[in-house]
């Protein structure tokens, strides 16, 4: 087997660093999970040797991420665990039991930047300086940006990961690194690959210019670029304060959006962006807006997710995190069968290195919001590819102990199954049956059965690890997201 990296540069195969997406503060990775951290890799090196493996062939194994959820279980206090044991450490069928499956995948979160068009400013402030920066601009290509877009989407979302479809969703900010033309250029580069791999959103950015421009440029992307959906990011603003779903701009946006024949808003809602209004960010306007437009459906982006805060048991008083999205739902009516889905991009990266924390989010959203509606997305490629996650929530359970406390339901294949991408197959009209018999036998599918045969995962993370990267992207950006 081929190496591309030296063996002194072994990374573990479940990413637990403190890389973040840009949008809120690394979390240096406490002293329990350092010391599962040294414990995985100490055992995967010990376990490649009693394979007779290279230490790099084995950490691309299932059984080398079995390793690390292995390690990852001496964090968890009986609320949330992986099913893996010591045999599947060592034995790959055991492994692919629990790691491996035949779930229609669908990835409702994924970016890239343009390397098409230069929207940043030699010597001013932008996202691109930041970018700059980080190891993966190194990655060989004849211009910088080019490491952050489309060809490095479809290696880590489609090659590197059992990613069937997915949606590529919008930016935030002015100049935007990413316009709604050039996601529907990476969607048709794409669709030479394979049959409905992509889907892309119209963004929106109410409070940037006069609303008739703004209404002007969403007819404009409704008839002319193929959209699946709106995204809304009510945190952001050129002043640095945000908007809602039910002010004046909130509703204005909506009544256009589902007039243009387009009804389905992908919100962000958790994550603070950084130098912007926090408040804003909070899901408390979701259940008065999907209460105001019961024609509209709203995915919520990261589930009112917050990194700085704990999640435990439901708090019906909460005005953070995901119990504020439950509140603000239950307390307008939105019931399980509503027309707001939660969405897991970035948050289930944070807690799935904290079970216990893991458990009462999928439990609570289970219980609270329904499992028919909690849509899987990983905010790659910022953390590279989204495998990890993927095997990560195969395997996870939520323990009979917390199911019986809280009355949270069983994780079940079933559940799973919705989860991973049959609920957003239901959002997005997507035959599911077709869609797999067109693509097993398109190009994707046979360039990705080829590259099985000696993959070489980089286990690489794209975005800012440590308070020094956030510090270093705020005094390019003034605070503000560029």
């Amino acid at each position: 087997m081929k190496k591309s990296l030296p063996d002194d540069d072994l990374r573990l195969p479940v990413k637990l660093d403190s890389t973040s997406n840009g949008e809120y503060w690394p979390r240096a990775p406490d002293a329990a999970l350092r010391e599962a951290q040294r414990s995985a890799m100490e055992s995967a090196l010990d376990n490649a040797r009693r394979l007779g493996m290279s230490r790099r062939e084995y950490l691309a194994s299932t059984c080398g991420a079995a390793t690390v959820f292995l390690a990852l279980n001496q964090l968890g206090c009986g609320g949330g665990r992986y099913q893996v044991t010591k045999q599947s450490t060592l034995d790959p069928a055991a492994a692919n039991e629990k790691l491996t499956g035949k779930e229609f995948i669908f990835d409702v979160q994924t970016h890239e930047v343009s390397a098409d068009r230069v929207w940043w400013k030699e010597g001013q402030p932008s996202l691109a300086n930041f970018l700059k920066t980080t190891p993966q601009a190194d990655c060989g290509a004849p211009a910088w940006a080019r490491c952050f877009t489309d060809d490095v989407l479809i290696r880590e979302v489609f090659m590197n990961s059992d990613t069937q479809l997915a949606v590529l969703t919008g930016l935030w900010g002015d100049p935007l690194p990413m316009l709604t033309e050039e996601a529907a250029r990476t969607r048709e580069k794409v669709a030479q690959l394979g049959r409905d791999r992509l889907r892309i959103h119209g963004v929106v950015q109410p409070t940037i210019a006069p609303w008739e421009k703004i209404a002007d440029e969403m007819r404009s992307q409704a008839e002319t670029m193929k959209l699946s959906a709106w995204k809304l990011y009510t945190v952001w603003g050129p002043t640095g304060e945000g908007w809602w779903l039910n002010d004046e701009v909130g509703r204005r946006t909506i009544e256009h959006g589902i007039a243009l024949g387009i009804p389905i808003f992908a919100v962000h809602k958790g994550l603070p962006l950084s130098g912007m209004n926090p408040e804003y960010t909070r899901p408390k306007d979701v259940g008065p807006a999907a209460r105001a437009f019961p024609k509209a459906t709203f995915l919520i982006y990261h589930s009112g997710y917050e990194p700085d805060i704990t999640e435990g048991p439901y708090d019906p008083k909460a005005t953070r995190g995901v119990d504020a999205l439950i509140r603000s739902l239950e307390e307008n009516g939105i019931g399980q069968n509503g027309n707001v889905y939660a969405e897991l991009g970035s948050t289930w990266r944070e807690v799935m290195k904290k079970p216990d924390e893991a458990a009462h989010v999928l439990g609570k959203l289970l219980k609270h919001v329904g499992e028919d509606r909690i849509l899987w997305g990983t905010d790659a490629i910022w953390f590279g590819s989204p495998q990890d996650q993927i095997q990560a929530f195969r395997a996870f359970e939520i323990t009979p102990e917390l199911q019986e406390r809280h009355g949270y339901p069983a994780l079940t294949p079933e559940r799973k199954a919705k989860i991973l991408g049959l609920n957003a197959a239901r959002v997005y009209g997507v035959d599911v049956a077709a869609v797999q018999g067109a693509q097993a036998r398109d190009e994707v599918s046979r360039a990705r059965a080829e590259y099985a045969n000696a993959p070489m995962p980089s286990f690489q993370t794209y975005g800012p690890r440590t308070r020094r990267d956030m510090l270093r992207l705020l005094d390019f950006t003034r605070g503000l997201p560029d």
